[in-house]
């Protein structure tokens, strides 16, 4: 992943651990204390909300300890690469594609942010500008030319980025 795509899972895990998880555990405390736990809707809510705080603290460790960190703005971008944007043409429909190969946490298909582990990313790696590749997809195999390869900030062409009002359990 992309230095940007660690950076927000670590400030969502920070936000999680220091602020959201503190509150909640006050709010579940609180409503302890008004009596009968077992029909206290905001203690039974606060509960639930903590549980859902602790998978997602949980998954994001998990993905922040298995993270490999690449910044591709250190990169040539001769051949494909992480966080390459490639032009391609389909040589049957000379139809122009556009993506950028980013991280799977980072992946945007709808924006043209594709996961370096797609079929599609897989082809082009090690490609050249003007090189043939071709690649199986669901709707059958397609061939496609490398038009133009270069670096645009993988978090410049994102538009679903996650802020701290993202981070919080509603």
């Amino acid at each position: 992943m992309s230095l940007d795509g660690y950076d927000l899972l670590v400030e969502e895990f920070k936000f999680l651990l220091e602020i959201e998880k503190p509150k909640t555990a006050e709010e579940k405390r609180v409503a302890a204390a008004l009596g009968d736990r077992s029909e206290n809707a905001d203690y039974q809510a606060a509960k639930e909300k903590l549980r859902f705080i602790d998978k997602r603290l949980f998954y994001l460790d998990k993905m922040i300890k298995a993270a490999t960190v690449i910044d591709p703005s250190t990169h040539s971008h001769q051949k494909v690469s992480f966080g390459s944007t490639v032009t391609i043409v389909n040589i049957d429909t000379d139809e122009v594609e556009k993506y950028t190969l980013c991280g799977v946490l980072e992946s945007e298909i709808e924006n043209g942010l594709i996961s370096i582990h797609s079929p599609l990313a897989k082809a082009m790696i090690g490609k050249e500008e003007g090189d043939d590749f071709k690649v199986k997809l669901p709707k059958g195999v397609k061939e496609y030319e490398i038009e133009l390869i270069e670096y645009i900030n993988i978090f410049s062409l994102k538009k679903n980025i996650r802020t701290k009002k993202d981070f919080s359990f509603h």
